[in-house]
This record gives C-alpha cells, sequence and structure tokens, in this order.
C-alpha cells in the first residue's frame, strides 16, 4: 500500500512539473505557439495557393476543351440545318452534339416556317431546358453586336458557371453566324469538383502534418534553448539561497555561453563583496566586544568610586561640599548610564555572533512577573492580571530581562497603571503589557525595536540608551517567540509577548550562561529601554 501511494505521489509530482512547464506564460508553450502559427500561416498560405492555382487550371482547362467542341458542334452540325427547321430537325441535330468527345447536353432553339419557336434537347422533352439557362446568359447571347473592323461577329459565345442542386455545371451558349438556330450547352463539373476535393484534403493533411511537425521542432528547438536557461534560473536559486560558490558549466560562443560568462562573473565578484562584508562585520562585532571587555575593568572601578561618593551623599555627616554635590551626581548617574550601554553593547554582540545560549528551567510565569515587579518595586504602579499555575520551559534570567524592559518602558514613557495579563494560546503563552499614555505615534510603531531609536530627537540624552526593546526582542527570538508593538483602542500602547511553552528541538540548551552578566542586578540598577521610543 505504502508503494502504491509513493507511485501515486511521484506520478502526480511529474504530472505538476510537465504542466508546470506549460503554464500558459512559459517560454516553452510561447515557443511552440510561435513556431506553430508561423508553421500554420506558411502551410495554410501555400496550400490556398496551390488550391487556387490547381483549381483554375482544372477547370479552364476543361473549360477551353468543352467549349472548343461546343462551338466546333455548332459550325458543323447546327449550321448545316436550314434556316427554319422542324424540331425533329433540331431533336436530332442536339442529339448527335451531345455525342462528341465531351458528353454535354445540347439544346437548340430556332423557329419554324410557321413562326413558331420550337426546341430541340439532347435529353428529350424532360432533358436540358431553356430554364435551365440563365436569364443573363440568354441576353447576352441574343445580343447582336455592331459589325466593326475589331469585331467581324454580330453574335458570339458566352459561358457561366452555376451551381444547380449542389452539383457545378458549366453552361454555354451562341447563335449559328449568318442565320440560324440558337444552341446552349450544359456540362457537368462534377468529376472536376471532386477532383478538386480530394485535393483540398490532401492540401488539409499537408498543413496538419506541417503544423505537427512545427509543434515538435518547436519542442526540440526549446528545449536546447531553455536548457541552459534553465540551468541558469537552478544557479539563481542557489546563489539566492546563499550558495555563493555557484558556477555554470560554460560551452559554445553563443549569447547563451556569454550569458553564463556573465553569471559567473557576478557571482565571483558577489560572493567576494559577501566575504569582505562578513569579514568587516566580524571585524566590527569583534571591536565592539573587545572595546566592551577593555571597558569594564575601568568602569568597575569607576562604578565602585561612583557608590562611595553616592554613600557619602546619602549619609547625614554631609561631607560633600554642596557646591559640587550635583556635579557628584552627574557623575554618579553617567557612571551607571555607561556601566549599562557596555552591557548591553556585550549583549548585542553576542546575539550577532549567534553565541547567546538558553539555560531553560519549568517557570511558573505569574511567580516570575511577580518577583520582576518586587525586585523593582513597581508593586503600586503595576496591575498583575495573571493565575498561578500556568508553566513554561524558559530561561529565567533571559525572561525577567524582557519583563523588566518591557514593564520599566511602560512605566517611564506610558505612565502609571501598567497592565500586565497573561493567558495561553496555542501552545504558547502570551504576556501583554499596557500603559495608560498617549501610546506610539504611527511614525515611531515600525522603528521601536530598532537598535538606538529615539522617537524624539531633542531628548538625545535621555536615560534609556535605546537598546532594551531590542534586546528583549532577541531574548524572545531565542525562545522562539515575537514581541509585538501596538496602540489599544482604550487608549495607550500594548506590548505583546508571545513564547512558546515547550522548546523546539532546534533551539540549544546547554548549562552555559554567557548572556548579561549582572541581568539579575536589574533592582540595583534602572532598566535598559528605549529611551523616548514611547
Amino acid at each position: 500500500m505504502t508503494q502504491a501511494q509513493g507511485g501515486l505521489r511521484g506520478w502526480s509530482a511529474a504530472r505538476r512539473k510537465k504542466v508546470s512547464r506549460l503554464r500558459l506564460t512559459s517560454l516553452r508553450l510561447r515557443l511552440v505557439v510561435v513556431f506553430g502559427a508561423v508553421a500554420l500561416t506558411a502551410a495554410v498560405s501555400a496550400s490556398g495557393i496551390a488550391y487556387w492555382l490547381n483549381r483554375e487550371a482544372v477547370l479552364t482547362r476543361t473549360q477551353g476543351s468543352v467549349l472548343r467542341d461546343f462551338e466546333q458542334e455548332m459550325q458543323n452540325r447546327a449550321g448545316a440545318l436550314p434556316e427554319n427547321p422542324s424540331q425533329d430537325e433540331l431533336q436530332h441535330t442536339a442529339g448527335q452534339m451531345a455525342n462528341s468527345s465531351q458528353r454535354f447536353s445540347v439544346l437548340l432553339v430556332a423557329a419554324d416556317g410557321g413562326g413558331h419557336t420550337v426546341y430541340g434537347s439532347s435529353g428529350g422533352l424532360n432533358g436540358f431546358s431553356l430554364d435551365d439557362v440563365p436569364g443573363s446568359l440568354r441576353t447576352a447571347v441574343n445580343r447582336q453586336q455592331d459589325v466593326t473592323g475589331g469585331n467581324t461577329s454580330p453574335y458570339h459565345l458566352y459561358w457561366q458557371r452555376v451551381v444547380d442542386h449542389g452539383t457545378p455545371y458549366l453552361v454555354a451558349g451562341t447563335r449559328v453566324i449568318g442565320g440560324g438556330p440558337t444552341g446552349y450547352m450544359r456540362k457537368s463539373l462534377e468529376p472536376e469538383a471532386k477532383d478538386l476535393n480530394s485535393l483540398a484534403w490532401s492540401l488539409g493533411i499537408a498543413t496538419a502534418l506541417a503544423l505537427v511537425g512545427a509543434a515538435l521542432l518547436a519542442q526540440a528547438a526549446a528545449t536546447t534553448v531553455l536548457k541552459p536557461v534553465h540551468r541558469l534560473g537552478v544557479a539563481a536559486r542557489r546563489l539566492g539561497e546563499g550558495r555563493l560558490d555557484t558556477r555554470l558549466r560554460v560551452s559554445g560562443t553563443d549569447e547563451l555561453a556569454d550569458l553564463s560568462r556573465t553569471f559567473n562573473r557576478t557571482a565571483e565578484a558577489l560572493e567576494k563583496r559577501v566575504d569582505d562584508m562578513a569579514a568587516r562585520d566580524e571585524a566590527s562585532r569583534r571591536f565592539v566586544a573587545d572595546m566592551s571587555h577593555e571597558l569594564r575593568t575601568p568602569l568597575t572601578a569607576i562604578t565602585t568610586v561612583a557608590e562611595v561618593l553616592e554613600e557619602e551623599l546619602d549619609a547625614e555627616s554631609g561631607s560633600i561640599d554642596p557646591m559640587i554635590e550635583p556635579a557628584v551626581r552627574l557623575v554618579v548617574s553617567e557612571t551607571r548610564r555607561l556601566n549599562n550601554l557596555v552591557e548591553n553593547l556585550m549583549e548585542v554582540t553576542r546575539f550577532d555572533a549567534g553565541t547567546a545560549r538558553l539555560v531553560l528551567d519549568d517557570v511558573d510565569v505569574a511567580d516570575q512577573i511577580t518577583a520582576c515587579i518586587d525586585a523593582r518595586a513597581w508593586l503600586d504602579a503595576v496591575d498583575l492580571d495573571a493565575e498561578r499555575g500556568i508553566h513554561a520551559l524558559l530561561d529565567p534570567r533571559r525572561l525577567d530581562v524582557i519583563l523588566a524592559n518591557l514593564i520599566g518602558n511602560a512605566l517611564k514613557h506610558g505612565g502609571s497603571p501598567v497592565r500586565v495579563s497573561v493567558s495561553t494560546a496555542d501552545d504558547s503563552v502570551v504576556i501583554a503589557v499596557r500603559d495608560h499614555g498617549p501610546g506610539i505615534p504611527e511614525d515611531v510603531l515600525p522603528h521601536v525595536f530598532d537598535r538606538f531609536y529615539k522617537a524624539s530627537a531633542s531628548r538625545p540624552r535621555s536615560e534609556g540608551s535605546g537598546l532594551g526593546l531590542s534586546i528583549a526582542l532577541e531574548n524572545a527570538h531565542i525562545h522562539g517567540g515575537e514581541i509585538t508593538a501596538a496602540n489599544s483602542p482604550q487608549g495607550g500602547a500594548v506590548f505583546t509577548l508571545r513564547l512558546p511553552r515547550g522548546v523546539s528541538e532546534e533551539t540549544e540548551h546547554d548549562g552555559e550562561d554567557d548572556g548579561v552578566g549582572d541581568a539579575g542586578e536589574q533592582g540595583v540598577r534602572p532598566v535598559p529601554d528605549k529611551g523616548d521610543a514611547t
């Protein structure tokens, strides 16, 4: 049963492949159609011309033989009749004339001795009659012409082709010169029509064969022409997938070979450019990482001194001169801000280098949010709507960084009360952080997670570094989750964090933790945020 299903799927795939080749926009189909149209036009034109030439040749030859024979008979036999013949004489002469080699029907019309019109037909009384002769032909035959230097005969021979009950006929008539009966002839052209029909069928079959041959030729030409194009398309897709070492085998000197060479040169230049950019990017990341590590040592010392100065400021003894107290407080604040910036830069560098790792644990989401709020003394400013018992396999430290950034950003730029709600949907845990501020401007929404982005250019030195929300988003991504920002219909901004309750097989899980070294100290230092993003 499995083999049968596999065979059916293979047949379906092959059929879909063939259909896709012949889709209406495919170059292969257009080539076949163009070849077929050209072949059909040429074949129909040639067949039409051949049919017309053969038809005229057959009809002209038959018509000429019949008319010459009829004219000869009229001169020899009808011309030998008396000026006023009887009906019997006309009948007898018409029968003799009809027995000529052309076998046509004859009708003779004359006036007898009493002035009455008499008729003689080769087919008897029910044979060829005057009613079978077109009126226009009778008029032309009986019309007497003026005898001039260029016209020596008062009466001429006239003919006309007619169709009677589906059968073509040649009808002709003339009068005996010098007085005598008027003769009409009718000759069936059915044998010639059958020959012409056979010719038409032959030409039609030849046209169909030419069309089929053109389609086969077009298919062969399309295969020859499109095979390099197909290889070029496959190579372009591989190049788009990041396989920059893709190259085409070049053979020949035609335009397609030139195109393959151009593709190879382009791919080589692109590979070199990407390698250069990757090297520069790696050097930049290494520079930021090295710089951050180098700054940590002096910053540690500066931070220690700043903490001592801060303790002196808070001491009751008032040992610091009031004149320099603002400067000391500024140094303490800027030192703390610089320390946060260095830590955030190190974290961003880890994300860019792909060295950030998860340390997973079974976390009660409500307890984790409560701990985050309590550690930062936000209990009075945050309204938590979360039931206990919602568990997920997450990295507690990284979840704390996400929550601290989202809630701290809402408190700073949105204003309290900030409402944090937790729900589950589709094997995911959803955490929504909503503030009651003015919301996020529409032109700012697409950029709130950008690094170093601040909505107000007039406050470039706000306490935030502009990295908090981007770090929160990266921490969500490493969990396989997502953070979205929007404005609530009830007012204020809403940041929605969606994290999977389990971890996919692709997520790397080890015991090593090289995240932000002091993320657990969020209660001591201000939370990194997006500055003026909201």
